[in-house]
């Protein structure tokens, strides 16, 4: 491991200027575009070292895509085989876009500067606005459900929202890091309130916007709050975010009172006892069925009863339901487990990432797996009302996992840069 290189090119760097305080030398050195002030040489000083990946990172995510090819088996080999005649359907698709995207995001993992990555953050919010908008012209955006959501390339199926959510994080982050300044001053018109909300705002807003468009709610509740939380990690002030937040609650509500489809999603989860077992209430409840016959230990693996027709799609957004029938609680509580050990180790990556732009990045690429599968978990159980979010590296859907795979590659090329106490 090569100790105190710039994250431009990985040179050495020769002999740092030195200075005085109190009769002792100081250094300085950039990092990305942040000077880091060293303390004086004889204290415990921070030091930037580039060398290899988040080892523990890396073993979560291949421990996460095991087990997603496993309940991506388990849970769609009856669906696969009485749709498609094929068992295998679902895992084949799986392991495919699995393997295409490690095979995509390893160069990027292991020779990516953390320049790049700026210029990758300005070019997919670029590419994910063009696609957003290519999927809404008539004949181009493929319809499922009354609503406009995938781009149907014959060979592949893409769904932009994926794409955006990822783009969002990170050009947020880009213009936050490099305003840094202005979000902090206490000036509000020039400083504050322009660079912390109203420009932040319209840069995730208008995606949402876009997503709004598609009639795609849960890309929208899921972008929104992406939005807010990577303002916040930014340094935006808790009272502008409060603000946001409440102005979002009131478009929501607005939202619902004009939507008769968004309404009977909010009536049947506050009244669930009430609806219609066979109507709307119906994937709920038997997801809610499946999830309490697993019990402690579950039915045992392959064993599931509820995916033979009663679950939803069961390879989708109720997996988790499958998983609870078929492991039980103690499946349920080792997949939430590695999620948030999944998510510790990714703020452990933030919180020692070189530059600001890198940390609010791998802060908010982990955020969202975190955020995913957490709303994902209270759709299935009731806990909030129904709709469409997948759970991350379970669900099936090649643009999700392929963005997933990616975003953790972005997060352990970041790892391969560090600030540490030597």
């Amino acid at each position: 491991m090569e100790r105190e290189r710039q994250n431009t090119g990985g040179v050495p760097q020769k002999n740092p200027s030195t200075a005085t305080s109190a009769g002792k030398p100081m250094r300085s050195e950039a990092v990305g575009d942040v000077a880091v002030r060293r303390q004086p040489a004889n204290d415990r000083i921070p030091t930037f070292i580039q060398g290899g990946v988040d080892h523990q990172f890396l073993f979560l995510i291949l421990l996460m895509l095991a087990f997603g090819a496993v309940m991506s088996y388990t849970a769609s080999a009856v669906y696969a085989e009485r749709y498609y005649d094929d068992s295998t359907y679902f895992l084949r698709k799986y392991l495919l876009y699995a393997a295409l995207s490690v095979a995509m995001t390893l160069p990027f993992v292991m020779y990516a500067k953390l320049w790049f990555w700026r210029l990758f953050a300005l070019a997919s919010y670029g590419i994910s606005v063009f696609l957003l908008l290519l999927v809404l012209i008539p004949g181009i955006g493929d319809t499922g459900g009354g609503a406009q959501r995938w781009i149907d390339l014959g060979f592949i199926t893409i769904q932009p929202s994926e794409v955006a959510k990822m783009a969002v994080v990170m050009f947020l982050a880009l213009y936050l890091s490099k305003h840094e300044k202005q979000v902090l001053s206490t000036e509000k018109f020039g400083g504050s309130l322009k660079h912390g909300v109203i420009i932040p705002g319209m840069i995730f807003g208008g995606i949402c916007i876009l997503v709004a468009l598609e009639r795609h709610i849960s890309g929208l509740l899921i972008i929104g709050m992406l939005g807010v939380a990577v303002m916040f990690m930014g340094g935006t002030r808790l009272r502008y975010i409060l603000m946001i937040i409440g102005c979002v609650a009131l478009l929501g509500g607005l939202m619902i009172l004009v939507s008769d489809y968004a309404q009977t999603r909010v009536m049947t989860w506050i009244h669930l006892d009430q609806a219609d077992p066979l109507g709307p209430a119906w994937q709920t409840l038997e997801g809610m069925y499946a999830i309490g016959s697993g019990g402690l230990f579950g039915r045992g693996l392959g064993n599931s009863q509820m995916k033979y027709g009663y679950v939803s799609e069961p390879q989708n957004d109720f997996v988790f339901t499958i998983i609870c029938e078929e492991l039980g609680f103690v499946g349920a509580f080792l997949l939430v487990a590695l999620f948030v050990m999944l998510t510790l180790r990714g703020f452990h990556i933030a919180a020692h990432a070189p530059d600001k732009f890198t940390s609010l990045v791998a802060y908010g690429l982990t955020f969202k797996v975190a955020l995913q599968a957490a709303m994902n978990i209270a759709v299935v159980t009731n806990s909030m009302p129904n709709t469409g979010i997948s759970l991350p590296f379970f669900s099936s859907g090649g643009t999700s996992l392929a963005v997933q795979i990616f975003e953790m590659g972005v997060i352990l090329s970041i790892s391969r840069y560090s600030l540490v106490k030597k």
